[in-house]
C-alpha cells in the first residue's frame, strides 16, 4: 500500500471518530424532518457538511422549496470555495484535474487544516487517504443515527437531537468569548431571527428564507463593520 496513502488514512482517523458522533445527530434529525434511512445515509455520503445538512433537513422538514435550499447551501458553504483556492496552493503539480476534483468533493474545514498542516506537498494518494476515513465516519454515524431514531421513543429522539444544536453552540461560543466581532455578529443574527420569527409582518417568510436572510445580512454587517486589514497595512 502506498505510504502516503497509509499516512492520510492515519491522519484522517481522528476526523473520523469525531464526525461519527457528530453525525449520529443528523442521522436523528433527519428521520424526525421526514426522511427514510437511505435518504439521510445518500445525504451525508454525497454532502459531508454539518452545517449545510444541518439547514438543509431544516427545510425540507419544514417544506421549503428547491431555490431555498440551493440559496441556503450557496451561502452556508460559500467558505469551502475559499478554503479550496487556499489548499490548491499546496497540491502537488503531478496531480491532474480530474485527482483534484475528488480532492474537492471532500474539502471540509477538519481536513482542510489537518491538509493544510502537512509538512510536505500534498499529493493525491495522501489525500484519497485523508478523505476516505472521515467520508465513512460521516456517513456512518449518520445511518446509525437515522436508524436509532426510528427505533428510539420520540421524545428520547428528540432529546439526542438537541446534540447538534450543542455543537455548534460549542463551535461559536469559544471564538465569540475572544473575538469581539464574531461575538457581535452571532447576536446580529440571532436578534435577526428572533425578529421574523415573532413579528407578525414577517410571518410570511419561511424558515429557508429566514435562515439566508439571517446569515447574509449578518455576514454582510460583520463584512463592513470589523474589515480585516491586509498584511503590511
Amino acid at each position: 500500500m502506498n505510504s502516503e496513502f497509509q499516512k492520510g488514512l492515519k491522519d484522517g482517523i481522528p476526523i473520523a471518530l469525531g464526525y461519527l458522533s457528530v453525525s449520529f445527530s443528523v442521522g436523528i434529525m433527519a428521520v424526525s424532518g421526514g426522511l427514510s434511512v437511505f435518504q439521510g445515509a445518500l445525504m451525508s455520503l454525497t454532502n459531508v457538511t454539518s452545517a449545510g445538512q444541518f439547514a438543509g433537513i431544516q427545510i425540507i422538514a419544514v417544506g421549503g422549496t428547491i431555490l431555498e435550499l440551493i440559496l441556503t447551501q450557496f451561502i452556508i458553504n460559500l467558505r469551502y470555495a475559499l478554503m479550496s483556492l487556499s489548499l490548491s496552493q499546496k497540491l502537488s503539480e503531478k496531480m491532474t484535474l480530474w485527482q483534484r476534483l475528488v480532492v474537492a468533493f471532500a474539502n471540509t474545514d477538519e481536513i482542510f487544516a489537518v491538509a493544510m498542516s502537512h509538512q510536505k506537498s500534498l499529493t493525491f494518494p495522501y489525500m484519497v487517504g485523508l478523505q476516505s476515513l472521515p467520508i465513512l465516519g460521516w456517513t456512518l454515524g449518520t445511518i446509525l443515527g437515522a436508524v436509532a431514531g426510528g427505533i428510539l421513543p420520540k421524545s428520547l429522539g428528540n432529546a439526542l437531537s438537541v446534540a447538534l444544536y450543542g455543537m455548534f453552540v460549542a463551535v461559536v461560543v469559544p471564538v465569540a468569548k475572544k473575538v469581539r466581532p464574531v461575538l457581535i455578529v452571532v447576536i446580529i443574527a440571532a436578534a435577526l431571527s428572533c425578529v421574523i420569527y415573532y413579528v407578525p409582518i414577517f410571518s410570511g417568510i419561511s424558515a429557508g428564507m429566514s435562515i439566508i436572510i439571517c446569515t447574509a445580512v449578518a455576514a454582510g454587517l460583520g463584512a463592513v463593520l470589523f474589515p480585516v486589514e491586509e498584511e503590511g497595512e
